[in-house]
């Protein structure tokens, strides 16, 4: 007798008390925002999870849209004038992968159902908007979200942003599964996406964070790892949903599969990391319209009397009014001034 070993593929036990699929996953990301004059490039990496409820009668609706444990960013900055400086923050928010939710159940092909090895091509409008690829198991599809609008049932969270003020030139997507044993794929077989966003549109329209209107780019590629996946009750699911993890540091798992750092990425890393915070903030000059003036002038004199009245106007409130109308008067001057540069670096242009 000869002893014969087999590997069989992972399987997955559902109850009925295990209704909801939590599944973990490793994002790294690379999103690129441009204007006429300025540049901002940021690397990202980020555990985030997803709350998918295996029915209608779970009663908890979950999330499909990454939540975010933990992060860490590197944003490099570039201007027409020769800046390049680095930092780990930005005011502006401009990566698409936040919108890039677990995609939909979806129905394989006729040809690739009871086959082993297949491929097939589905065309939209235009060009091919679907490619399927089946190696066993394992099923691959990749998306021309622009090729036809039914493609966009892929991409649910985004599809409202197709819309007058913003162009997409480029957005595709690549979903992995794994373990596919019947006629359609789902959240449970997914091992992974990838996409490449390229866009065009004008701040309001794109992210709402430019207060200037002007046109920008914004390109996202992104790369999800699942890393791991469990069904759990829906109690276990609420307490998920109501830990606060800003509280409490988590860190950040890459996965064996994710390909090394491009050289230029190590760089930018390095120069973040080597970052002296301590003098970039002692550094910072404030606006002298948002603080005291004249402080030393009004201690010279301050006697009796003018102690007493003080006090008096603490007790009717005339201090605090003096004090809200000085600040909103700066601020004023502050906007106008700022109006004014625009304004002159728009007539330079």
């Amino acid at each position: 007798m000869v002893e014969n070993i087999a590997e069989l593929p992972e399987l997955v036990i559902e109850t009925r008390d295990h209704k909801v699929l939590h599944m973990l996953a490793y994002v790294r990301e690379y999103s690129l925002l441009t204007s006429y004059s300025d540049s901002v490039f940021m690397f990202r990496e980020k555990m985030v999870d997803y709350m998918i409820p295996s029915g209608r009668k779970a009663k908890f609706k979950g999330w499909r849209s990454p939540r975010i444990l933990s992060c860490r960013s590197y944003y490099r900055f570039t201007n027409d004038a020769g800046l390049d400086s680095v930092s780990d923050r930005s005011r502006h928010h401009f990566s698409w992968s936040d919108w890039m939710r677990v995609a939909p159940t979806a129905g394989l092909p006729p040809s690739l159902i009871d086959a082993d090895c297949a491929t097939d091509t589905l065309f939209g409008k235009y060009s091919a908007t679907e490619i399927w690829s089946k190696n066993n198991s394992r099923v691959m599809v990749d998306v021309d979200v622009l090729a036809d609008t039914a493609s966009r049932k892929w991409v649910p969270n985004l599809s409202g942003f197709f819309r007058d003020g913003l162009d997409f030139e480029r957005f595709r997507v690549r979903f992995n599964y794994e373990n596919v044993a019947g006629d359609s794929v789902a959240p449970q077989n997914l091992t992974g996406y990838s996409f490449n966003i390229e866009s065009n549109g004008r701040g309001h329209d794109m992210f709402r964070f430019n207060r200037i209107n002007q046109p920008v780019y914004v390109s996202t590629y992104a790369e999800v790892y699942i890393m791991d996946k469990e069904y759990i009750t829906v109690k276990e699911a609420r307490k998920w949903d109501k830990h606060d993890f800003s509280a409490q540091r988590i860190d950040i798992y890459e996965p064996p599969e994710a390909p090394d750092l491009q050289p230029a990425i190590r760089d930018l890393v390095a120069r973040v990391d080597n970052l002296d915070r301590d003098s970039v903030r002692l550094d910072f000059s404030p606006d002298q319209r948002l603080v005291g003036i004249h402080l030393e002038d009004s201690r010279k004199n301050f006697g009796f009397g003018r102690r007493v009245l003080s006090m008096l106007k603490q007790l009717t409130g005339i201090s605090q009014y003096r004090f809200n109308k000085s600040v909103n008067q700066h601020w004023d001057d502050m906007k106008d001034d700022l109006r004014r540069q625009r304004r002159q670096k728009d007539k330079e242009r």
